[in-house]
């Protein structure tokens, strides 16, 4: 498999960070370490610290990373982390990554204030890596997060908006941790400016290409492979890639949309009206446009063996849909 190639030159310093993340959390409050705990004991993915480990290998030409490198991936998951709290919240999602939501668990108090204790702590970590560019570039995500998050709030159940506000809005969601963590991970290795621009691009373009294939699996994907309910995004008038595709094609989506899906049985119309859409192909065109602008971006690695791994990571990402 393609996920076992790539996580060969990184698996040591992964499982390193799996153990790292419990006790990098630990809270002086019971209830605060016991959420931080349930939350990381999930698991999950970890796409984002492996996306920085592979851009720390390939800027520094070299397998053995430094320890601030390892610092920034664990930072990077801990921010991740930290706004999955908060969308729960939001977005009243009772499971994640087949585990309870912390809000569920234990309370929506306790919740906020586990979100706002893992931003606090990424933001304390983060500045112990004493580089105040690195600083600079990580601490805007946590306000684009704020903007993504009000911006879906603004347009739920909006289906005049476009494709490019719907990129933008992922771009704040998800895209941009991606990015500024592949820049961070750059800055550390101490690379030229326009390589380290290109890591962002490859950050940036590759968070996107994840958020649009999220987005179909949503629609067509098991609550077991999403980590989360399946169609939760649709049910909350979150209009994605997909949807604003084949609302183009079909007028009796659009009016089911603009019901808020009143009756029991219009979720289930819907998602079968997109499926009889191209809205599904073409928003898979799409995600695979922003993989191939990440792989260009990324080109100045090519004589480090570790661009084989950027390329291979880019193809898991569309992988998931299969």
């Amino acid at each position: 498999m393609v996920s076992k190639f790539i996580f060969s030159t990184i698996s040591d310093d992964l499982h390193s960070l799996n153990q790292n993340l419990q006790s990098i959390v630990g809270a002086r409050h019971p209830v605060l370490h016991a959420a931080s705990n349930h939350l990381f004991a999930a698991g999950g993915k970890r796409i984002r610290p492996i996306i920085v480990l592979l851009i720390s290998q390939a800027t520094l030409n070299e397998y053995n990373i430094k320890p601030e490198h390892k610092r920034l991936a664990e930072i990077t998951e801990i921010i991740h982390t930290a706004s999955l709290v908060h969308d729960d919240i939001i977005d009243e999602c009772l499971t994640r990554r087949g585990t309870k939501t912390v809000h569920n668990m234990f309370s929506t108090k306790v919740a906020v204030l586990a979100g706002d204790f893992l931003f606090a702590q990424s933001s304390w970590y983060l500045a112990n890596l004493y580089n105040s560019e690195v600083v600079q570039t990580i601490s805007k995500v946590i306000t684009d997060f704020a903007e993504g998050e009000i911006r879906q709030g603004l347009i739920s159940f909006d289906f005049s908006i476009s494709i490019n506000q719907y990129i933008e809005k992922s771009f704040y969601k998800t895209a941009s941790l991606i990015a500024a963590s592949c820049k961070g991970a750059a800055i550390l290795s101490q690379v030229i400016l326009k390589e380290q621009n290109d890591s962002y691009l490859y950050g940036k373009h590759l968070g996107l290409a994840f958020q649009i294939i999220d987005d179909i699996l949503d629609l067509i994907g098991s609550t077991k492979s999403l980590g989360k309910p399946a169609s939760s995004d649709l049910k909350n008038g979150n209009l994605t890639a997909p949807i604003l595709f084949a609302l183009t094609e079909s007028q009796k989506l659009q009016d089911i949309i603009s019901q808020e899906f009143e009756n029991t049985e219009d979720i289930k119309y819907a998602i079968l009206l997109v499926h009889k859409s191209k809205g599904l192909q073409k928003a898979k065109d799409l995600a695979e446009e922003h993989i191939q602008i990440a792989i260009e971006s990324i080109k100045f690695t090519r004589k480090n063996s570790i661009y084989e791994n950027l390329i291979y990571i880019s193809q898991y990402i569309l992988e998931r849909l299969y």
